[in-house]
């Protein structure tokens, strides 16, 4: 070894640590570049495994699809021959789907999808078939192997909550279409405001808005779960829909925590228009002369269900002359409804039949002295006529006082959704558990307020 002295052997030191340290950066600078090229300067690029794509629960990747739909008057056993399967198959089909889904159920226009294994030496055949029943539930038909099956499955649907506000031209459905909301949101108010909203007396200007879950399939809408509250505003007054469960039934209340059910439903039916009110003096449209109009008309086609206004008896059922069909229903209080002019009864409607609120009791029809289908709808109260849109209501059953402190913690969570002041930690998501703070007795001091035990043990004493 060469002779040096102790600072040659630093000096000579640093210089092989300097070269050792640069070439690691720049081997290093190397890997670092060629990985961000897409490349590795020491192993091979692994490739990402594809994922399968699966539909109703079956790996498309390995076949051929064919998509179309039921023809008018076609059968199931009509499309599977189609595609080669077997008389003798299709009738052990409609064995095995029998208790599951009956093949006779399928509907014109309703979608199908056929999986198709190609095969080049035996051929193609048929491996599934899926039968689309509505947009989110569908059938499966097996025929893979020796085997038959038959399944029932539902599409993936996700839920997003909504809060949305629209205010009113002409009518509720109006509006609902021209700001793209789902139609069935229509349905759904008219059916939790149905005894407090006069609908056929909206005005323009109404307005409201409402917190709902609307249901996804992918991005498509496929309709609407819970309402968690709304607010109306009708002639200027704000009627709030706030869900409470009571009596292990979730209903929609008012602010006051008065039920939103009142004695009679505003219309015997939905979906129409008022065509000439309650007159003292009115011009028959077919007599031409004056004489009283005792009721309140709905123009509405042939057909429409007409529903009791509220729970009661039939007295009378039968023709009524001008009145054509007739229905009469005796209700508590001392009032009688009358639904005149019906096409014709709902099937098991008769003299005596008990009838509950919203039942199914006729159908919208002319006949009877009529100029066209509508309804003649009259109320009596102690055998007088009196106007059917002026009919004083009794709300039902309103908040049970040991309920009013789980209501209110609600309500005011739902009010301050839609007013749009709100926390995140507010927003109501379940009504089945709301956990409130017990109120203590602030009309006793402490030390007066007794427990359950101690009142049995001086009952015992």
């Amino acid at each position: 070894m060469p002779s040096f002295p102790f600072v040659g052997y630093f000096a000579y030191f640093c210089v092989t640590m300097k070269r050792f340290i640069l070439t690691t950066l720049t081997l290093s600078l190397f890997v670092a570049l060629t990985a961000c090229k897409g490349g590795s300067a020491t192993t091979p690029t692994e490739e990402v495994e594809k994922q399968p794509t699966i539909l109703f629960g079956i790996i498309a990747d390995d076949y051929r699809l064919q998509t179309d739909s039921v023809g008018r008057g076609e059968t199931m056993g009509q499309i599977l021959s189609k595609y080669g399967i077997s008389a003798v198959t299709i009738d052990k089909l409609d064995k095995a789907a029998k208790d599951i889904f009956p093949l006779k159920q399928i509907r014109a226009d309703r979608p199908y999808t056929a999986f198709i294994a190609e095969d080049s030496v035996a051929g193609d055949r048929l491996d599934y078939l899926v039968y689309e029943k509505d947009i989110i539930e569908y059938v499966v038909f097996g025929f893979k192997g020796d085997s038959l099956t038959v399944t029932k499955g539902e599409k993936d649907v996700t839920i997003r909550r909504q809060m949305r506000s629209s205010t009113i031209e002409s009518s509720l459905w109006g509006a609902i279409m021209r700001d793209s909301l789902p139609y069935s949101l229509a349905a759904e108010l008219e059916d939790i405001y149905q005894w407090t909203v006069d609908f056929f007396g909206i005005q323009k200007g109404d307005h409201f808005t409402v917190i709902y879950d609307e249901k996804l399939i992918d991005t498509v809408s496929v309709g609407i779960g819970r309402i968690w509250g709304a607010k109306f505003n009708h002639a200027g007054k704000d009627v709030y829909a706030i869900p409470f469960k009571q009596d292990d039934k979730i209903q929609y209340w008012e602010q006051d925590g008065a039920s939103l059910r009142k004695q009679l439903l505003k219309a015997p039916l939905k979906f129409s228009r008022i065509s000439s009110r309650f007159s003292r003096a009115r011009l028959h449209p077919v007599h031409r002369v004056y004489r009283p109009h005792l009721g309140v008309d709905y123009a509405a086609p042939t057909g429409t269900p007409v529903h009791a206004v509220a729970d009661g008896v039939v007295t009378f059922k039968g023709w009524g002359g001008g009145g054509g069909n007739t229905l009469k229903i005796k209700h508590a209080g001392n009032l009688v409804t009358g639904y005149l002019h019906l096409s014709r009864f709902a099937k098991g409607i008769k003299q005596g039949s008990r009838v509950r609120q919203g039942e199914l009791i006729g159908y919208v029809g002319s006949t009877g002295t009529s100029t066209g289908p509508h309804l003649d709808y009259r109320i009596w109260k102690n055998g007088v006529n009196i106007d059917p849109l002026k009919v004083p209501q009794e709300p039902a059953e309103p908040i049970k006082k040991e309920n009013r402190a789980a209501f209110e913690h609600i309500r005011d969570r739902v009010i301050a959704e839609l007013n749009g002041t709100a926390t995140p930690d507010m927003i109501v998501t379940q009504l089945d558990s709301v956990v409130v703070a017990p109120v203590a007795n602030e009309s006793a001091p402490a030390e007066e307020v007794e427990t359950k035990e101690e009142k049995s043990s001086k009952k015992r004493k």
